[in-house]
C-alpha cells in the first residue's frame, strides 16, 4: 500500500484520538452499522480531499464499512494530525497522503496520488479534488459518477464553474444540507476558531475589540462565542441582509476601514478574496492579532503584509510577529490557514457528527442515483437531511411531537382557512 505521511510511529497514539472521537459520532456509528451488513458502497472508488483528522478519519471507516475503497489526501497544508494520518495507514490499511506543513508543490502531489485511484465518487473539502480534474486530469472523467463538497467556498467554486457550463459531473452541496451548515458552520467554527485564537496567543477575550468579517453561518457563529467570552464584537459585511441580521442580532456593524482602527483580534470568514488589505494592516493598532477561519488563507492578503514589513519573527506556535514599516506590530496566526484546524483539533466531533453523515448518506445516494444527475450542484435530498436529524434527536435522547392526521390534512389542504 502506498502512503506518504511524516512518521508511522505515531499511530498508537492516533487509534486512541480516532476511538475518542467516534464514541462521540452517534449518527455516524449507526450509518456505519448499516452498511457493514448491506455493503451499499461495495466496488466503489472514493477520493477523498479532506482535513486529515480524528473526525474524518470515522467518516473514511464508514465508507469501508460500505465496501468502498478510499484514498485520502489533506484539504489544507496546515490542518492534518500526523497521529491520525499514521494510525490510518497502520491499524486501518487506508492510504493517506497528508503532512502537517507540506509546501504547495507536496499539497498538490498529493492531491494527484489520491486521484490516481481513478475515483468514481469525489468528496471534497474545498473542490481542490474536482478543480484538478477539471484542470489537468480530465482523462478521469469517465469514471466519475458525482462528487460531494463540504464547504462553503467549495460550493462557491463549483457554482461558478456549473454557471460558466464547464462542471463535467454532479456535485451534491453537502455544505448546504440544514445539518451541516445550521450546525458544523454555526455551533463547530465558533467554538473551534475561538479555539485556536486562545491556543495561538493564550490572550483574554474579555473586554477586547473583536472583529469578525462575515456574517454567515460561520460568521455568526464566530461572532456569538466572542460575544459569549465576553469580547466587543464588530461586523463588517457586503451583503446589506447579513449586516441587518447582525445589526439586529446587537452587534456593531462598520466598515473594515474603521474596523481596521479599532480592533485588538480580526477573523476573517467570508470565503472571498482578500478582506484584510495593505491599506488595513497599516491602520491597525501596534499589537493587533489577525486570523482567518476562512477555508483559503487568500482572505488575508499576506503578500501585502509581507511587504509593510521590515521583520518577521516566529514568536509564539503558530504566531507569528511583523515589525511594520510605521513600527507598529501585527500578530498573524496560522500563517493565514483555517486557525481552528491549523492551532487546535477542528470541529467537536458531536458536530461533524451530522456533517459527516450527510457525506456518507450522499455518496450512498450518488451510488443509486447518479444517472438521473445532470452536470449541476445539487443539495443534499430533503430526506436524507431529516433522517439525519431525527437520528442526532434519538442519539441526544430527545422525543418531539408527530403530526396527528388532522394537521396533516390541514397543512396539505386548500379550502380550511380562517
Amino acid at each position: 500500500m502506498e502512503y506518504h505521511i511524516k512518521d508511522i510511529r505515531l499511530a498508537k497514539r492516533g487509534r486512541l484520538r480516532i476511538e475518542w472521537a467516534g464514541n462521540n459520532m452517534p449518527v455516524l456509528n449507526l450509518i456505519k452499522e448499516r452498511f457493514l451488513s448491506q455493503k451499499p458502497l461495495k466496488g466503489t472508488r472514493i477520493a477523498c480531499c479532506l482535513h486529515v483528522t480524528t473526525e474524518s478519519a470515522n467518516l473514511l471507516l464508514t465508507l469501508k464499512a460500505g465496501g468502498a475503497e478510499c484514498v485520502l489526501c489533506a484539504s489544507n497544508p496546515l490542518s492534518t494530525q500526523d497521529d491520525v494520518a499514521a494510525s490510518m495507514v497502520k491499524d486501518y490499511k487506508i492510504p493517506v497522503f497528508a503532512i502537517k506543513g507540506e509546501d504547495a508543490p507536496t499539497y498538490y502531489k498529493h492531491i494527484n496520488k489520491t486521484l490516481d485511484i481513478r475515483p468514481n465518487i469525489t468528496m471534497d473539502d474545498g473542490a481542490d479534488l474536482v478543480s484538478t480534474i477539471h484542470k489537468k486530469r480530465r482523462e478521469l472523467l469517465p469514471d466519475v459518477m458525482a462528487g460531494t463538497e463540504e464547504t462553503t467556498t467549495g460550493v462557491i467554486r463549483l457554482r461558478s464553474l456549473e454557471n460558466k457550463g464547464l462542471l463535467s459531473f454532479p456535485i451534491i452541496a453537502v455544505n448546504d444540507a440544514d445539518t451541516k451548515h445550521l450546525f458544523d458552520n454555526r455551533y463547530g467554527t465558533g467554538q473551534s476558531t475561538i479555539d485556536g485564537i486562545t491556543r495561538a496567543t493564550n490572550k483574554l477575550l474579555a473586554g477586547t475589540n473583536f472583529v469578525v468579517c462575515g456574517y454567515g453561518w460561520c460568521g455568526r457563529g464566530v461572532a456569538m462565542r466572542a460575544k459569549g467570552a465576553g469580547a466587543i464584537v464588530y461586523i463588517t459585511e457586503t451583503d446589506p441582509l447579513r449586516a441587518l441580521e447582525a445589526a439586529m442580532d446587537g452587534f456593531s456593524v462598520v466598515t473594515i476601514m474603521e474596523a481596521a482602527r479599532i480592533g485588538d483580534i480580526f477573523v476573517t470568514v467570508t470565503g472571498n478574496l482578500n478582506i484584510i488589505r495593505k491599506e488595513h494592516f497599516l491602520r491597525m493598532k501596534d499589537g493587533a492579532i489577525v486570523a482567518n477561519a476562512g477555508h483559503f488563507n487568500v482572505e488575508l492578503d499576506i503578500p501585502a503584509l509581507e511587504a509593510i514589513s521590515v521583520k518577521k519573527r516566529r514568536i509564539r506556535d503558530f504566531t507569528d510577529e511583523y515589525l511594520l514599516r510605521n513600527k507598529k506590530r501585527v500578530y498573524l496566526l496560522g500563517e493565514g490557514r483555517l486557525i481552528n484546524l491549523a492551532a487546535a483539533e477542528g470541529h467537536p466531533a458531536s458536530v461533524m457528527d451530522m456533517s459527516f453523515a450527510n457525506q456518507a448518506l450522499s455518496a450512498e445516494y450518488i451510488k443509486t442515483a447518479h444517472q438521473g444527475l445532470d452536470n449541476k450542484v445539487y443539495g443534499v435530498p430533503a430526506q436524507i437531511d431529516k433522517k439525519i436529524a431525527a437520528l442526532k434527536l434519538k442519539s441526544m435522547g430527545i422525543k418531539i411531537d408527530k403530526l396527528t392526521k388532522e394537521q396533516g390534512e390541514y397543512l396539505s389542504s386548500w379550502e380550511l382557512g380562517t
